[in-house]
């Protein structure tokens, strides 16, 4: 996604969401950041709050591109509240090995529009931001989560507990270490 301005604001949402952090809707989130009071939903049972991948608030409909060549593996809906409603992964290669990213909180449009087994390349539309209803009900954003074993399945633990910290921060690399700086 290219902004329509520059810069994006780094923000790491410690004590919770705040809309009013987003510069005219923007705003990126970091990896490997604890988060208080945010992921509410049953599935984190109150424990789950390590953020393992980095998010890209922008608005509702904002196109989603590939930063690297890739094939699409895996895509789902995920309707519950809480969760990642549409999201695609796409494996792709880095330095001769296979990662997985996980592109989350899209539209169901994007599931419609990107077919598994399409090979992209670098740049491609794969989709677009999801509105509330239709991501989880989250402010409109992109989770955007790098990991270094197949998943199996269009699903990573976008956040985990202290106690699984270290053991995913072996699994899940800090995507801006693949793709770059993101500000």
């Amino acid at each position: 996604m290219k902004p329509p301005f520059d810069p994006i604001p780094r923000v790491d949402f410690a004590g919770g969401f705040d809309p009013s952090l987003l510069k005219e809707g923007w705003a990126i989130g970091g990896y490997n950041v604890k988060r208080q009071n945010m992921y509410t939903a049953s599935q984190y049972k109150n424990e789950r709050n390590v953020h393992m991948g980095v998010d890209i608030w922008a608005p509702e409909g904002a196109p989603v591109y590939a930063p690297l060549d890739g094939i699409l593996v895996y895509s789902a809906f995920h309707n519950q509240d809480g969760n990642y409603g549409a999201t695609l992964v796409l494996r792709h290669s880095v330095n001769g090995e296979s990662i997985f990213a996980l592109y989350g909180h899209l539209s169901k449009t994007s599931l419609v529009h990107s077919k598994l087994g399409n090979k992209v390349s670098a740049g491609t539309l794969i989709g677009w931001l999801g509105a509330s209803r239709e991501n989880g009900n989250w402010h409109p954003h992109l989770h955007y989560q790098i990991s270094r074993t197949d998943p199996g399945e269009a699903d990573m633990p976008g956040v985990v507990s202290d106690q699984s910290r270290e053991h995913a921060l072996q699994i899940y690399a800090d995507p801006e270490r693949v793709i770059g700086s993101l500000v």
